[in-house]
């Protein structure tokens, strides 16, 4: 009686995380799809789904990122790229998206400090190290005062 009631429990935990699992790797891949198809709720959802089965994907914290930065929710957009980056703090393309961030948002010291973190890591956006160079220029506080 007792070994079967423990076949019983063991059965159950096996599918319930077969389950779970199936469900895990699904919910980013179905995120990616809506998102690049621009169904921006969708994907969300699929992304938010995943973190609640991996809350270690960075991945998915980067495109809730780039969802919130779609509807221009600024804090959400720097939550998410904060988690990305506390995951993986060389994720060389969330450093860059929370610079051009700090720069909309005239925090130049910020930025400057992102810029220069940027320099360092970049590996695959390092063409974009001439961009933020000019954007920082324009917002840079002592260009006012030698203009004045």
């Amino acid at each position: 009686m007792k070994k079967n009631f423990l076949i019983k429990v063991f059965l159950s935990y096996f599918l319930l995380t077969c389950t779970l699992i199936a469900a895990q790797s699904d919910s980013f891949e179905k995120g990616i799809e809506f998102f690049k198809n621009n169904e921006f709720e969708k994907s969300k959802i699929y992304f938010e789904r995943d973190l609640v089965f991996n809350p270690k994907n960075e991945k998915s914290y980067l495109y809730l990122a780039k969802i919130f930065s779609e509807r221009d929710n600024e804090e959400e957009v720097e939550i998410n790229l904060n988690n990305v980056l506390l995951l993986n703090p060389q994720n060389d393309e969330a450093v860059y998206m929370l610079t051009l961030l700090k720069i909309k948002q005239y925090d130049y010291k910020r930025a400057q400090e992102l810029k220069d973190r940027f320099t360092l890591i970049c590996k695959k956006l390092c063409s974009k190290k001439n961009e933020i160079k000019e954007k920082l220029e324009k917002l840079n506080p002592e260009n006012d005062k030698n203009n004045n």
